[in-house]
């Protein structure tokens, strides 16, 4: 049952590039893998390593130069499909001054010969598979860079044609489709959140012996993600109901590094985050508040001081973390915004602060936000705290409140 279990992890080695799992209905088990070289590789029945004597050889060799000789990113992200008897695998190449282009090959049988062409080429969509509906339609799954929103999912049209897909309306993606609406509970990918949870359950599950993936489930809605696998030490939900905590467990020199940051995605065209925050549990050196996050990241908090707290709006856009204003602040609780501009590329993160959360006064510069591959699935809000000198200070956020924003 793929939606309640149960799971379980399995790894191996050596790893594989970029792999894509397949299995076949003769009951054979296979990875497609590399870059450039695109090879099949046999796993075991288990799935759990690579089948001894099993089939493991390249089976496209120079697959990029199906996009023609100006080779750049080496082709990759292999997807394999069966159809109408047919092996069909998709990946993903980028030819030098051109765009991220889709690439189809196809074989007879799982080991080749395959032939080869370029599936689909328009606005730089790319890499993924296909997929078929009840009632025939076909799709490809694909995704587009799109600026420092980072990664977006498209779903564009495909018929067959001669044995080949054909991908795209005239060779293009539409921006919209026209689907009949499906009344189902999806939940939206991002969420305001009180921070109010069932405390009492929460306490079982951390005393209890099912784990730490339980509680953090429990804890959080899918919307929120850990920027690294959390210290579950050093966060609570339930030390104060209603509010959550984030405690320095160590020291850090700068928010790529701090530990138990809580993120949501930024969206566009516009969006807008703000928080409520505590600060009066700061130790001199700590730093928290909320950010535009990535590799460049920009954000607005509370530092504090020996004897002082000062609110702050510091810009790493040039790579480099630098304080650009400081106001000298004197109360426990402050609230924050973060707005981001995505519409026709702009791009652009600005950060304010209120005293009252009525009166907002803007900060700083705004942050022109930047696609980076170290962190290449887009800008995020994040919740922050971290201790540049000792660790153990806390702050307290009231809540997290997410929408678009409407003054755009």
């Amino acid at each position: 049952n793929s939606e309640k279990g149960p799971w379980k992890t399995v790894s191996f080695n050596p790893s594989l590039h970029d792999h894509s799992l397949f299995f076949d209905d003769d009951g054979r088990v296979y990875m497609a893998t590399g870059a450039g070289n695109i090879s099949l590789i046999e796993l075991n029945s288990e799935v759990t390593g690579i089948k001894p004597g099993g089939f493991n050889q390249v089976i496209i060799p120079n697959a990029t130069l199906t996009a023609g000789p100006n080779a750049g990113l080496p082709a990759e992200g292999s997807q394999l499909f069966k159809y109408k008897d047919k092996y069909y695998l998709f990946s993903i190449t980028w030819p030098r001054g051109g765009m991220r282009t889709e690439l189809v090959f196809r074989a007879d049988k799982i080991t080749g010969p395959y032939e080869g062409r370029i599936a689909f080429q328009d606005q730089g969509i790319a890499q993924g598979g296909i997929v078929d509906t009840p009632t025939g339609n076909w799709y490809a799954y694909l995704f587009q860079d799109h600026g420092a929103v980072g990664r977006v999912p498209y779903l564009v049209p495909m018929k067959w044609e001669d044995g080949w897909p054909v991908i795209g309306t005239n060779g293009k993606a539409p921006i919209h489709l026209d689907q009949k609406t499906v009344n189902a509970s999806i939940p939206s990918i991002v969420t305001s959140d009180e921070f109010e949870r069932p405390t009492k359950l929460l306490a079982t599950l951390k005393s209890s012996n099912r784990g730490e993936n339980d509680y953090i489930r429990a804890a959080f809605p899918l919307q929120w993600q850990w920027n690294h696998n959390p210290d579950n030490r050093f966060w609570s939900l339930t030390d104060r109901p209603g509010w959550l905590r984030l405690t320095t467990g160590r020291v850090d020199t700068n928010l790529l590094d701090a530990r138990n940051t809580l993120t949501q995605r930024m969206f566009g065209p516009n969006c807008v985050g703000s928080v409520a925050i505590d600060i009066s549990k700061m130790k001199a050196g700590d730093i928290a508040g909320l950010a535009a996050f990535q590799k460049n990241y920009g954000y607005v908090g509370v530092k504090a001081e020996e004897n002082s707290r000062k609110i702050v709006m510091v810009s790493a856009e040039s790579g480099k973390p630098v304080e650009l204003a400081s106001i000298p602040v004197d109360q426990n609780v402050y609230f924050l915004k973060v707005q981001g501009d995505f519409a026709d590329r702009a791009d652009l993160a600005t950060f304010y602060y209120s005293l009252d959360n009525r009166e907002w006064k803007p900060i700083g510069s705004p942050l022109k936000m930047r696609y980076t591959l170290p962190h290449f699935m887009g800008y995020r809000f994040g919740l922050f705290s971290f201790a540049t000198k000792s660790a153990g200070g806390f702050v307290d956020f009231d809540y997290f409140h997410v929408a678009v924003d409407s003054t755009k």
